[in-house]
């Protein structure tokens, strides 16, 4: 397909571009004195807020797996895009309508000179202030999207130009981004198609012009949104900004709380997307998973990603599970979505996991997490928010004491008011993380990402290099390795970070 082409044009050409930035001299070898001092000075800051984030700040933390697109917007970039496509805002709900903007609307340009409107639309479309706002923090968060989604239709390129702008402030190098392409399409073949009970045939039934249709539409989509990202950040000029060199793949989001016959749908066009387009790297289901349908449908779901899983075995899976507590729904609820998506729904990572304790033989679920390596993306300031998780309650502890792997994550950073710093900060202040534990997350976001290409480790436990790189030079060879894997590239320039920063102390 074209855009396939097109993208595989300009990802050669940025891959060499950013090895030809790389010094030549460049190495991995520092001693593990450096590493012991830049420790040392994180322990003399930890109950130091200013000094600790300022520590924090500069740390190079690798990727971020858990990043809804239109969740990590902030509401004043929503509110000014609103403006700008002259939509309407609702004065009670503050929710966005297309014009005109009848009685008890106001045009959404109104919010930038009227700062009451400004503060009110803010705080219904984020978690700021939620605490007054009459609402519990896990309904005021699902509450949001709904309210400005509308901004965002069509402002994927600016979306992705954000993002990436505060992954790179916030030394993040890589980012996989949840959205969902095309669904318009796919739903309306699904409709069409109907429910049937045999999966075979449900594939049949939606039919391979309808999935073509949204295939082709979602890589549209994607290929008009990144041109606008390098527009937006002058990439390729003097000018650009450094979002220009975050490294950013996507996951297909399901939104499973729809009827069966569009999950199924859904989850088929995710399944082909990542097949052929390498920008898609994985699916993941979403929307609340307490909800009704997703409570009652979870087993359907397993079945409909174990059938598929069959036919594009290739294919990567993160899955939300766990993100429960007790009372929120009954606890039968609580026994099994974590093991099940691993089990039936093939996940190789686990979002949230908060409620693993919950879940039927716990110690030996979290013994299997740990032994096939199936990471767990932690979400804190999200868990916090929406689950009112947090300090011991929450198990980030329990996973690292039996050895499960871990990485911070941001979730919805727009909505939570957050970014990837704030994240390591909760880790330390609330959870005692120490600085090699927040070295090892970061680290493990690029280990357990889904780009493509090989692993810089042979041995990743023992820190032991491929042969091609297993000198502390950028030698010739391991320029032709890191060219032809993204993956070892983006740890090279990882651990080239950490030797910097840890040469400052």
């Amino acid at each position: 397909m074209k855009a396939q082409s097109a993208f595989k044009e300009i990802f050669s050409s940025l891959s060499l571009a950013m090895l030809l930035i790389t010094p030549a001299c460049s190495a991995h070898g520092l001693s593990p004195q450096a590493e012991a001092r830049a420790e040392r000075y994180f322990q003399s800051v930890k109950q130091q807020a200013p000094l600790l984030w300022a520590f924090l700040k500069e740390m190079p933390k690798g990727g971020d797996l858990h990043n809804h697109l239109s969740g990590a917007i902030y509401a004043e970039s929503m509110i000014n895009w609103a403006a700008e496509d002259g939509l309407c805002v609702d004065k009670k709900t503050f929710s966005l309508f297309t014009p005109p903007c009848d009685e008890g609307r106001t045009n959404a340009a109104t919010a930038q000179r009227d700062p009451q409107l400004y503060r009110q639309m803010i705080d219904a479309w984020s978690m700021r202030n939620q605490v007054i706002s009459g609402q519990s923090g896990h309904d005021h968060f699902f509450d949001t999207f709904e309210k400005f989604d509308l901004a965002g239709d069509r402002r994927v390129g600016e979306m992705l130009a954000e993002v990436s702008s505060r992954a790179a402030a916030g030394r993040v190098n890589y980012l996989e981004l949840m959205l969902t392409p095309a669904f318009s399409e796919i739903a309306r073949a699904a409709s069409v198609a109907g429910w049937h009970h045999d999966l075979a045939a449900m594939r049949q039934a939606i039919g391979e012009p309808g999935l073509a249709e949204a295939v082709r539409v979602a890589e549209d989509t994607l290929t008009l949104a990144e041109t606008k990202r390098r527009e937006i950040q002058r990439c390729d000029t003097p000018l650009a900004d450094p979002g220009c060199g975050v490294t950013v793949r996507y996951q297909y989001q399901v939104l499973r709380g729809l009827p069966a016959e569009i999950v199924f749908a859904q989850m088929l066009l995710g399944f082909e997307l990542a097949r052929i387009d390498p920008r898609v790297v994985g699916l993941n289901l979403v929307m609340p998973e307490d909800a009704f349908v997703p409570m009652r449908d979870f087993s359907l779901h397993m079945r409909m990603l174990d059938y598929l899983h069959r036919s594009y075995p290739g294919v990567h899976i993160a899955l939300h599970a766990g993100e429960l507590t007790p009372g929120l729904v009954p606890p039968e609820g609580l026994r099994f979505h974590i093991r099940d998506s691993i089990a039936i729904g093939h996940a190789e990572r686990i979002g949230h996991g908060v409620a693993v304790m919950q879940e039927d033989g716990a110690l030996a679920l979290l013994r299997k997490m740990a032994r096939d390596k199936v990471l767990v993306e932690i979400c804190l300031t999200s868990n916090d928010g929406i689950l009112g998780v947090r300090g011991g309650r929450h198990p980030l502890n329990v996973y690292l004491k039996l050895g499960v792997p871990l990485a911070l994550a941001t979730d919805d950073e727009g909505v939570s008011r957050s970014e990837m710093t704030h994240e390591y900060l909760k880790a330390v202040q609330e959870q005692h993380v120490e600085y090699r534990q927040l070295k090892a997350m970061a680290r493990n976001s690029l280990q357990y990402s889904f780009v493509e290409g090989a692993s810089l480790w042979k041995d990743y436990e023992r820190r032991r290099r491929v042969v091609d790189c297993s000198g502390d030079s950028l030698t010739a060879k391991c320029r032709g390795y890191l060219a032809r894997h993204t993956r070892a590239r983006l740890q090279w320039a990882l651990e080239d970070a950490f030797t910097a920063f840890e040469r400052k102390y």
